[in-house]
Formats: structure tokens, C-alpha cells, sequence
């Protein structure tokens, strides 16, 4: 045991090598907004984080350990990733309430030398990007020629938000939308705004309502519109039909709320909408997260990143697209390939890998085709033994 502590004592990034750290990483959460729960606190929490790593395992080949803990102060929050970051080649945040969420990956991303992700944000907006990414495809548009609608300026599309600039569209094609009504910078309330949530009034600087005037009623920001992507209450009846009739033609809709979509399917095509998505798999076009985190860790990892920059997440939101489009084709009911398409994981990890090889903040080097081999080797393993123990009754199945 001791030549191994030497060695890592001299070259602490050995115990990438040495150490089970490599494929290790914790999934942290206090517990103040869990999906369909809310604010349950972190012992009501642990079930979810559980469920959580086994699907990093099962669809990732990663060693996750759930973590969850009782402190309030963000900042607070920031430092426990920086003392647990000595036993981790990576942290995944899940379930914790805005703005502090936002606060708190931005920090950790700064802070800390190992990737930092908080899927509530990432992961989804990575998955929205892959679907719009086809959907407009489907109804033959450009990203950076539509108008978009965020409905719901929570984590999930203040995220995607982020990444769409990244992408290049004009903060002006952007016209946001929460329970204030359209975000505007000569907006009632801005001021309070800006101390209560600071992300979403920069996203109302930003955007100044997309060119819709101060006071709107909500309608007013569907008139004309390409693309409607809402994150916000569970349905139906958030999103009105006739608001939806009001967008341009063969207009995109993302309804993403669960249970329920804020619109159903049907309304939003009945309505006019060309390509509808939901966060239900027992509707077309799931835009589903589970689809990103896994082969996102098992990217980063085998590649012992650093951090996880935006445009990494962007690699992996194109190569997602890409792959539903070779596979299969896509359609106005296919934008994204399914969980159990499985060579999706490999790809999207082989694809994260290399960019973060081009970025220069991997400590290995990879190529796409090595890492695309090393990952399908490990998911497949991986699924194998979680396989057997389910057929053991070692893992119960689901309530």
C-alpha cells in the first residue's frame, strides 16, 4: 500500500491511475428540489440519488455514490465539492432549487479540476439541443434564422439558453418567459429581479423580451414564432392551444413538463405544430436526459477531464442528433433515438472524449475510434453484471 501513497504523493494525478478514481464519481444533492417532489429534504432525497447511480452504471459503465447532505449556504455546498474532490474523478449535482443551483455549478466549475455537471441544467439542455437540433431539420429551418420561445426560466432552459448562445443565436431571437410574464428589462418588478434571481435577469437584459414590449400579455411572445421550448408546471392547460395557433408555420413545440406536458401532443398539433416533444416515453419524441448524463461521465473520465465546458456539451448534443439521423432517419415523430438504442452511449462518450482532448482539458489522449471501442467495451460490461443481478433478485425491481 505504500509505494502506491508515495507515488500519488509526488503526482497527486496518479491516483487517477492507482486509485478506483478514475471511474468514481459522487452524485450530490441537498434535497430542496426534487422532480415531482420538490423540497424533501436530503434523507427523502437518497432514493432518487440511488436510482441515479444505477443508471450511471447501467448505461454508463460509471461508479457513482450518492451523497447527500443538510447544508443550506451555497457556498457552503461549494466547499463540501472541494473537500470531497480529492476521492472523485467527478461530481454530478442533481436536485437542488434555483438560483442557487446556477451559483453553485458556476463556482465548482471554477473551483475544482475535476468535471462538475449539474444535469437538472445540462443534461436536459444538452438532449433540447439534439432535438431542435433535428426538429428543425424536419420542418427545414436554421437555428440562428427562427424566433424561440423559453417558457419556464428555471434550470433546464436557463441552461439551454446558455448553450444557444454558445451556438450562436442572437439573444434578440430569444424571447423568455416566466411567471412574471415576458422578461424585459423595463419589466414591473425588474429590480426586485435582479436580487432575487441574477441569471434570469441577465437572460431579460439580454433578450429585452425578444422584441415584445414590456407588459405583454403572454400570447403576445407565440405571435410569429419558430420554436416553443417549455420547462415549467406540469399541465395540461399551461399552454393554451390557440397560443400555439399563433406561431409561424410548421412551428416546433417542446411541452417537457412531467407528469403532464403543459400542452398535449394532440392540441399542439391540432394547433399547427409540425414536430411536438414531450419528457414522456409513451410519446414520440422523448426528450430525455438519460440519454446524455451516462455517456457524458464515461466521456470525461476516460479521458480524466478537467471540467466540462459548454462547447463539450454542445459536441455532445450534435453527435446525439447525428446518431438518431444515421441510425434510423428522423421524422417529425423521431428526433432522438431512444434509451434502448444502445450504441448511443459510446458514441456521444467518444464524441465528449475527443473534445475535451481539442479543448486542452484532458489529461489523456484519446482518438474518436479508441475511445468509441474503450467505451462500448465498459457500458457493455457494465450492463452485463447489473443484468445478472437483476435476474438474481439482487437489485429488486421497480415499485
Amino acid at each position: 500500500m505504500a509505494e502506491p501513497s508515495r507515488a500519488i504523493s509526488r503526482s497527486p494525478d496518479l491516483s487517477f491511475e492507482l486509485t478506483s478514481r478514475w471511474n468514481t464519481i459522487a452524485v450530490v444533492s441537498d434535497g430542496t428540489r426534487v422532480l415531482g417532489l420538490g423540497k424533501v429534504g436530503p434523507e427523502a432525497a437518497y432514493p432518487v440519488m440511488e436510482g441515479k447511480a444505477l443508471l450511471f452504471k447501467y448505461l454508463g459503465g460509471v461508479d457513482a455514490v450518492p451523497l447527500v447532505h443538510r447544508l443550506t449556504n451555497r457556498d457552503d455546498f461549494v466547499r463540501l465539492l472541494e473537500a470531497i474532490e480529492p476521492s472523485f474523478g467527478g461530481i454530478n449535482l442533481e436536485d437542488i432549487e434555483k438560483p442557487k443551483c446556477f451559483y453553485i455549478l458556476d463556482e465548482a466549475r471554477r473551483r475544482l479540476s475535476i468535471p462538475v455537471w449539474h444535469d437538472d441544467q445540462q443534461g436536459t439542455a444538452v438532449a433540447m439541443l439534439a432535438g431542435l437540433t433535428n426538429a428543425l431539420k424536419v420542418v427545414g429551418k436554421r437555428l440562428h434564422d427562427v424566433r424561440i420561445v423559453l417558457f419556464g426560466i428555471g434550470a433546464a432552459n436557463t441552461a439551454f439558453y446558455r448553450l444557444l448562445k454558445t451556438v450562436g443565436v442572437r439573444p434578440e431571437n430569444v424571447v423568455a418567459v416566466d411567471k412574471l410574464g415576458v422578461l424585459h428589462p423595463e419589466m414591473n418588478g425588474i429590480d426586485k429581479l435582479m436580487i432575487a434571481d441574477p441569471y434570469q435577469y441577465q437572460i431579460a437584459i439580454e433578450t429585452r423580451g425578444g422584441g415584445v414590449p414590456p407588459g405583454s400579455p403572454i400570447e403576445r411572445a407565440f405571435e410569429g414564432a419558430d420554436v416553443l421550448v417549455a420547462a415549467s408546471a406540469p399541465g395540461p392547460g399551461v399552454i393554451k392551444p390557440e397560443w400555439v395557433s399563433r406561431m409561424s408555420k410548421d412551428s416546433i413545440v417542446f411541452a417537457l413538463a412531467n407528469p403532464v406536458p403543459e400542452i398535449w401532443p394532440w392540441e399542439a398539433k391540432k394547433a399547427g405544430a409540425k414536430v411536438v416533444a414531450t419528457g414522456r416515453s409513451d410519446f414520440p419524441n422523448q426528450v430525455n436526459n438519460s440519454l446524455v448524463f451516462p455517456a457524458v461521465f464515461r466521456g470525461v473520465l476516460d479521458v480524466r477531464a478537467k471540467t466540462i465546458t459548454d462547447t463539450m456539451a454542445i459536441a455532445a448534443a450534435l453527435e446525439l442528433a447525428k446518431y438518431a439521423e444515421e441510425n434510423r432517419g428522423i421524422s417529425d415523430e423521431r428526433i432522438l433515438p431512444t434509451m434502448e438504442e444502445w450504441e448511443v452511449y459510446p458514441r456521444v462518450a467518444a464524441a465528449i472524449a475527443v473534445k475535451a482532448v481539442e479543448e486542452g482539458v484532458a489529461r489523456r489522449t484519446t482518438t474518436y475510434k479508441e475511445e468509441l471501442e474503450r467505451a462500448r467495451e465498459i457500458i457493455n460490461n457494465a450492463r452485463k453484471k447489473v443484468d445478472v443481478l437483476f435476474e438474481r433478485g439482487l437489485i429488486p425491481p421497480p415499485l
